[in-house]
C-alpha cells in the first residue's frame, strides 16, 4: 500500500473515534447536568 493512503486511514479513523468517543461521553454529562440543576435549583430541563 501507498505510505499516503496509510497515513490517511490513520488520520481518518483517529477522527472518527475521537469524534465517536466524544459523543458517548459528552452526551450522558450533558444530560446528567441537566437533571442535577433540575433537582437542585428547579430549573426546566429545557433551558
Amino acid at each position: 500500500m501507498n505510505i499516503g493512503v496509510l497515513i490517511m486511514m490513520i488520520v481518518g479513523g483517529s477522527v472518527g473515534l475521537l469524534s465517536t468517543l466524544y459523543l458517548v461521553i459528552s452526551l450522558p454529562v450533558v444530560i446528567g447536568f441537566k437533571v442535577y440543576r433540575k433537582c437542585r435549583y428547579h430549573i426546566s430541563l429545557n433551558k
